[in-house]
């Protein structure tokens, strides 16, 4: 009997090492922190669920010609576009053309604003007309955009200095265009002659995510919805592609997916960088904290968030002036794009940067001294630092 006990013990203790074993032995998964895909905390176990479905129609639904894609399109899923919700690269580029003048785009009619650069066998991909300009924008990183659709207009216009009033050479101005008849107005939205300011893409032309969405299915898969049923192609109606269940889904996936997490924030070169970002003014523009206002998810509803920016189209001088507008912005303007999780973009280039618009730049730097217009004096001010304070600055930028 003893040795039976005996025995029994040591079975006993040999499952319990080999369990503990084998914890120490599995792989961990990267820090929160390393990741940029990933719900906000806090949410409902009904928008968790909601989240998923949308996490699922945008990462895993590839779309055939069975299911509705093209017959002319650029890519045949959200994911292939934003690995890992990040930045694309120079092979998920898109192309867009119009005019020089700011207004209606003048190519609807041919095809505009999107180039469909690939279609189904037994079809031509389309070409930019004669006579159109054209811009290349890189696939944006898609974490954070809940916080960034409930900044208020009041919020966005009080940054906004059309006129330079207090002469710092910054003068951002909001993309005034009138939304598309299926999107609902914010709460306290702001009219222009009949124009609201939009906030989402190179140009800020998307007005919020529904918009945002419903434009990607269109005219990155060429699928139809509800919102849209124009197919790209034939530039007649046809029966939506997507359903609504699923289009709602997805929005709400991109409205509840996390903020991007800092990394190192109380280091001291970090802490320098930061110093320093602010002393040669880029948090003119890349405003480091913004807030929410008021959203029925509650973890979103009236809080403060880190994104550096404004929101707003600034003029970035010349170089970066690609001959191409929507809505109001000029050529040179650009809407300030968000600097957070921009240490993690190389996650999803192929451990590389593609910085600015159209990913031209191949490191921080690079896009920094891209920087003219309205920014040519940060980036003077830049140039005159030390190489231990750009050593300090590009690493608070990595951080984020």
């Amino acid at each position: 009997m003893k040795k039976e006990l005996a025995s029994f013990l040591c079975l006993v203790l040999g499952i319990f090492t080999l369990l503990v074993s084998c914890d120490h032995l599995e792989p961990q998964g990267p820090e929160e922190d390393q990741l940029l895909d990933g719900p906000l905390e806090g949410l409902t176990n009904a928008q968790s669920k909601q989240f998923l479905d949308g996490d699922i129609a945008f990462n895993d639904e590839v779309f055939t010609s069975d299911s509705g894609l093209g017959p002319i399109f650029v890519a045949t899923s959200c994911a292939s576009c934003h690995i890992g919700d990040g930045k694309g690269h120079p092979f998920t580029t898109l192309t867009r053309f119009g005019q020089s003048e700011p207004g209606a785009n003048a190519f609807l009619n041919q095809g505009g604003p999107q180039l469909q650069n690939r279609a189904i066998p037994g079809f031509e991909p389309e070409n930019i007309p004669p006579g159109a300009t054209f811009s290349n924008f890189t696939p944006p990183a898609i974490t954070g955009l809940g916080f960034l659709e409930l900044v208020s207009d009041e919020d966005i216009l009080a940054m906004a200095d059309p006129d330079d009033e207090d002469n710092d050479g910054i003068s951002g101005v909001p993309n005034w265009i009138e939304p598309p008849s299926f999107v609902t107005l914010f709460p306290n939205a702001i009219a222009q002659d009949g124009k609201y300011i939009h906030r989402f893409g190179k140009k800020a032309a998307a007005y919020n995510l529904l918009h945002q969405t419903i434009n990607a299915y269109n005219q990155d898969i060429g699928i139809t919805s509800i919102q849209n049923p124009i197919d790209v192609f034939s530039g007649q109606e046809i029966e939506p592609e997507v359903d609504q269940n699923t289009v709602n889904d997805v929005v709400f996936y991109l409205q509840t997916l996390k903020a991007p997490i800092q990394r190192d924030q109380n280091d001291d070169e970090v802490v320098q960088g930061q110093n320093l970002f602010g002393q040669i003014n880029c948090a003119a523009c890349h405003k480091p904290t913004l807030r929410t206002g008021f959203s029925p998810v509650q973890v979103l509803s009236e809080v403060n968030f880190h994104p550096y920016t404004d929101l707003l189209l600034h003029d970035m001088g010349p170089d970066l002036d690609d001959g191409y507008t929507e809505g109001s912005a000029e050529t040179s303007e650009w809407r300030t794009p968000p600097l957070w999780g921009l240490g993690l973009s190389p996650n999803s280039q192929g451990e590389q940067f593609f910085l600015m618009h159209d990913g031209r730049a191949r490191s921080i730097e690079e896009a920094i001294l891209m920087h003219g217009g309205e920014a040519a004096n940060s980036r003077q001010q830049y140039e005159n630092l030390s190489e231990t304070e750009k050593e300090a600055l590009i690493r608070f930028l990595k951080s984020l």
